[in-house]
């Protein structure tokens, strides 16, 4: 209302400003060329001016409405094209996200056509035609994006990697990310699709290699990273341990150069440092594996530890056995070591030691390999009858499914 009566005060002003003027003064205007003389108060030429611009302002107008009706009834006019790749755009879309694959590749496809920034509806389009098993059209769609948008490498090369997972075509999607990663080392999109073939693919080292990366960048959480690292370098140092006679010698040599490149605060986890020595054992070096397990258990006791360190034959029994002894001060009451002491009490040939081991193992924690080993012990030393009670009890823990003889 304010904007109203100001503007109402301004227009009186101006048209009495005007009014004012014009008592004062007619004025006069003179305009001659060649023969052509034209006279006039001051007034009436302004008036005539005011009147051609008002109708030059309408004739404007009409035109722009006549533009306007002409593009609305001209199917093929611009208007029309754009409401029509719109429409097909968005029956695509919500057709691909409802899973109507055919539907969906008829209308992003149209839209694509026509559009002209078709990116989006080609992938999409790739999607739907993927889903319907039809690689080679996907793979020319793909094709057709990247010649319509040559800047898009990457938007593309990700649909095709993640639309060659899906087919199953594990190594192909991993050629191609790999290359995406050199062209976009920082992208994190490129690196999670990766680093999840190389998980489908058991590519442990390469795994281990990218993982600087991964946590660099904090592509996945921390929990989740350390989760992948004990998994990758776990099972990249068992992947050593399981060659032919003739490959030991240089397997020996290349898992202990793979220990050394072990990140520092994994070499202290347990499951990582049993793989490691599992390793040493299945390559026939067993007294470096003793070294290594005591070394680890020394630091942090662990019965994950203690259990193969029972079994490996170190250089010297005796020395073996004394340090594990060493432990049994601390931790009394551990069926892990008192199994890995009865165990090295057998292989020193003190069997009236291994057996009190051996039962003080299986008063803590009935085990199946605790039931076998006091089980052989008292076979040995002719107490046939609870051996074979205590090889029965064993066999019942390994399978508690097993039916009941009776």
């Amino acid at each position: 209302m304010k904007r109203l009566a100001l503007s109402l005060v301004l227009l009186l002003a101006v048209l009495g400003g005007l009014g004012w003027a014009f008592l004062q003064s007619p004025g006069y205007v003179l305009i001659t060329y060649d023969r052509f003389r034209y006279e006039s108060t001051f007034w009436v030429f302004l008036g005539i001016l005011f009147v051609l611009w008002l109708l030059a302002f309408l004739l404007n107008r009409l035109l722009g409405l006549l533009v306007a009706s002409g593009a609305l009834v001209n199917p093929w006019s611009r208007k029309h094209r754009q409401r029509r790749i719109g429409k097909a755009s968005r029956l695509g879309q919500r057709e691909l996200a409802e899973g109507q694959w055919n539907q969906a590749l008829d209308h992003l496809r149209v839209a694509a056509d026509k559009d002209g920034r078709p990116l989006m509806h080609y992938l999409g389009a790739a999607r739907a035609a993927n889903e319907m098993r039809q690689y080679a059209e996907a793979d020319a769609l793909l094709d057709e994006a990247m010649k319509r948008e040559p800047d898009a490498t990457l938007a593309v090369g990700l649909t095709r990697a993640r639309l060659l997972i899906d087919r199953g075509e594990y190594a192909d999607a991993r050629d191609l990310l790999k290359t995406l990663h050199q062209d976009y080392p920082r992208n994190v999109q490129v690196m999670q699709l990766l680093q999840q073939l190389h998980v489908q693919l058991q590519e442990w080292v390469a795994l281990c290699t990218l993982l600087p990366e991964l946590r660099k960048l904090k592509v996945l959480p921390t929990a989740r990273l350390d989760e992948l690292e004990r998994l990758a370098w776990t099972a990249a140092l068992e992947s050593l341990g399981n060659v032919e006679e003739p490959e030991r010698e240089e397997a020996l040599v290349k898992l202990q150069q793979r220990w050394q490149s072990v990140p520092t605060g994994l070499r202290q986890d347990p499951v990582v440092v049993r793989a490691y020595s599992d390793g040493l054992v299945r390559l026939g070096a067993e007294a470096k594996a003793e070294d290594v397990l005591h070394g680890a258990i020394k630091r942090h006791f662990s019965p994950l530890l203690v259990e193969p360190y029972g079994r490996v034959h170190g250089d010297d029994p005796v020395r073996q056995l004394a340090r594990a002894e060493a432990w049994l001060k601390d931790h009394p009451d551990d069926p892990a070591l008192l199994l890995a002491l009865g165990r090295l009490c057998l292989r020193n040939e003190l069997w009236g030691k291994a057996r009190g081991y051996l039962e003080s193992s299986l008063r803590f924690a009935h085990r199946p390999e605790t039931c076998a080993e006091l089980a052989r012990l008292l076979a040995r030393l002719g107490e046939v009858e609870r051996s074979n009670l205590l090889f029965q009890e064993g066999l019942g823990l390994l399978d508690r499914s097993l039916p009941v003889l009776r």
